[in-house]
């Protein structure tokens, strides 16, 4: 090759690598319920999406989370040194969520006073710990299975009752594991929450920080082997499975959340090994 030839050649292998350092790194397809992970653009600063503050680690990987109700397009905005943005319109695909119509009004009646007194309480306790930002890394590991058996309940299904009114969604996955059976830690992370005292929905709760936003929460636990501020590793026992709370039979619900953003546990953790 000619040296104006390689002189050329170097020059635009030399513009590609400077665009490339100069926009995100994305794997995998923004769907409703994903956990994705990426890279920030070299220089980034801070990171946005949809205007929420994303964190971010030292070496510019962070994760995405698309919410069970994402729309069509998500806006990710990386501000660089010197004030230059760098944005990215996310093209979000729509999942089919198990949707069941029940021909009948929905069941009418509130909660009593007392009890929405108590349940404000809880969920104010709940909304604090999965605002706390430890130091964990679990969020750079791929997810295990908390416990092992039937999926019973998955994420995202919903009832419409007449009329067109829905029900609220389930958050999570249900796995209908014996009562007793061990539930482990699906990533590394640092316990945000635990029992006691019970929850009225929940019952016995563990949720865990994983980092980076990310926090794993088991509900309905027999018992927790884990206390508020314990460092766990991942495959570690951190509890039972039970039937406290409202719960009709023994089983583990396992939700995940990012920054906010409801995911599904079971596209996380892949498929189930027994």
């Amino acid at each position: 090759m000619r040296a104006p030839a390689l002189s050329m050649a170097l020059c635009a292998l030399a513009l590609a690598g400077a665009a490339h350092a100069q926009s995100f790194r994305i794997l995998g397809e923004p769907r409703q319920g994903a956990l994705l992970r990426a890279n920030v653009p070299e220089g980034t600063v801070s990171l946005a999406l949809d205007g929420r503050e994303v964190p971010f680690a030292a070496d510019g990987r962070f994760l995405l989370g698309i919410d069970r109700d994402a729309g069509e397009t998500a806006r990710l905005v990386a501000r660089l040194e010197g004030g230059r943005e760098v944005v990215e319109i996310l093209r979000v695909a729509p999942r089919g969520w198990p949707i069941q119509r029940i021909n009948m009004a929905r069941p009418s009646g509130g909660p009593t006073p007392e009890y929405q007194r108590l349940r404000e309480s809880e969920l104010a306790r709940i909304a604090a710990a999965r605002a706390r930002r430890t130091d964990a890394q679990g969020w750079s590991q791929r997810m295990i299975w908390p416990a092992q058996g039937r999926i019973s309940g998955v994420f995202g299904s919903q009832r419409i009752y007449r009329g067109g009114v829905p029900a609220a969604y389930h958050s999570g996955t249900d796995v209908a594991a014996g009562a007793g059976a061990t539930v482990v830690a699906p990533a590394d992370g640092v316990v945000v929450l635990a029992p006691p005292p019970a929850f009225s929905l929940e019952g016995n709760l563990v949720i865990i920080d994983h980092g980076l936003g990310l926090s794993s929460a088991f509900l309905h636990l027999a018992r927790a082997d884990v206390r508020e501020g314990d460092a766990v590793r991942q495959g570690q026992p951190i509890g039972t499975v039970g039937a406290t709370g409202r719960a009709t039979g023994p089983h583990l619900h396992w939700s995940l959340v990012w920054n906010g953003a409801r995911l599904d546990p079971q596209a996380a953790a892949g498929a189930m090994g027994r």
